[in-house]
């Protein structure tokens, strides 16, 4: 009878500790003239269903802009369920896009860029039905969500991941967010998320290159505002330097706010309340 008890006490820990690791995270809260539609399919590969989150406003008498959130995680772990803090885009008339992505248990490397690019494509594909200008979508993302933002958008009309959607009209974001995300994943290939998310292909520099946004670049890219915090100990802040350096050597327009002594993320209410504040000037510029 004893160890039955003690047996019961160890299995009802476990139970306890499985619910704790389940618990839901916060609704996102949105204006009332909105409407919300969760777990949208996006795109499905491989018997994988690429899910969405969609908040838009169809009262609006003018089509809306539109960001499309990416988390982070390694490209091997999170989910999009994590992700809420919209109010600002609410606040100042956007829809919200908040998109999973195939993560590296499921497939490596291109599949998340591939997953992305089909995000954006289903916007395009669906912009009337959604009430959105599809020459105001913002693209924004943190750590690997940053990478994947910067892929999205800077591969603009071009279109060698576009291999599980179609799109017959040009591709291009009007602006991205990168919030300290990998630029060029060369000099991390020792880093166990990189080689296990380029599996095979993590000695294949064409293919580091095709997959790293540093190397698209160019004349046509979208404005792009960067945030990093200069003692980042995952995702190097040299990655943001040198991206910005690229970015302006193309007389891209682009802002790059250092967080001072700044971590992966996980600034103070301070430092995002200043990140929040630079973001928007940054977008109002541009008039989005």
């Amino acid at each position: 009878m004893k160890h039955f008890f003690l047996l019961s006490l160890f299995i009802s820990g476990i139970s306890c500790n499985l619910l704790a690791q389940k618990q839901p995270f916060k609704p996102v809260s949105f204006p009332d003239t909105y409407n919300q539609l969760l777990d949208v399919i996006y795109t499905q590969v491989n018997g994988w269903d690429g899910r969405m989150d969609l908040y838009f406003n169809t009262k609006s008498a003018t089509p809306t802009p539109i960001v499309i959130n990416i988390h982070g995680g390694g490209w091997n772990h999170g989910e999009k369920e994590s992700q809420s803090g919209f109010g600002s885009f609410f606040k100042n008339g956007y829809a919200v896009a908040n998109v999973e992505y195939r993560l590296v248990a499921v497939a490596p490397a291109p599949a998340a860029i591939e997953d992305v690019r089909c995000a954006l494509i289903y916007l395009y594909n669906n912009a009337n039905a959604l009430n959105i200008d599809t020459n105001k979508i913002v693209i924004m993302g943190g750590s690997s969500g940053g990478h994947l933002a910067l892929m999205a958008g800077l591969l603009g009309n071009d279109k060698p991941f576009d291999t599980n959607c179609t799109y017959d009209g040009d591709i291009k974001v009007a602006a991205i967010i990168d919030k300290y995300g990998v630029s060029n994943l060369l000099p991390l290939t020792a880093w166990k998320s990189a080689k296990n998310w380029l599996g095979i292909n993590h000695t294949n520099k064409k293919f580091i290159e095709s997959v790293s946004p540093l190397y698209h670049v160019s004349k046509t890219s979208p404005p792009t505002f960067i945030v990093h915090g200069n003692e980042d100990p995952i995702v190097p802040y040299s990655q943001s330097e040198d991206l910005y350096k690229k970015l302006k050597d193309f007389n891209i327009t682009t802002e790059f706010l250092t967080i001072p002594g700044g971590k992966h993320g996980k600034f103070s209410s301070e430092e995002n309340a200043l990140l929040s504040k630079r973001m928007w000037l940054f977008l109002k510029a541009l008039d989005l």
